[in-house]
């Protein structure tokens, strides 16, 4: 389970950039998660929960935006999403929806990231 190391991360980044903001409460955080991280978003937001209680993340929203395959295929070009052979869920196999090839460049799917944070501070 590594939502729960990536949860953790992922706290304590909002968290140091709140406190280096002087933030008195976190209002939102948007979160980026590609779908090849293999990160599961609803266990990810529970695990969120449960580690910002206590903390000025409590009660911010928790908005994560999954984040779609895109790739570029070496092969024929072509440049755009991909759907996924997710049957075995330990190895998402990844091919070209035009020519079927699997020689393709991942430009995007494999983030995690803290995209946004939205803090009240005290004037």
């Amino acid at each position: 389970m590594h939502e729960l190391s990536m949860a953790d991360a992922i706290v304590k980044t909002v968290l140091d950039a709140a406190e280096k903001n002087q933030a008195e409460e976190i209002l939102e955080v948007t979160i980026e998660v590609g779908k090849l991280t293999m990160l599961n978003p609803e266990q990810l937001k529970f695990l969120l929960d449960v580690l910002t209680e206590d903390t000025l993340l409590e009660s911010a929203d928790i908005i994560i935006e999954e984040i779609p395959v895109e790739i570029k295929c070496n092969s024929c070009s072509y440049t755009g999403s991909t759907n996924l052979d997710d049957s075995d869920h330990y190895l998402l196999i990844v091919k070209c929806p035009e020519c079927g090839e699997r020689d393709l460049e991942v430009i995007s799917g494999r983030e995690c990231n803290v995209k946004n944070i939205k803090i009240e501070k005290s004037e």
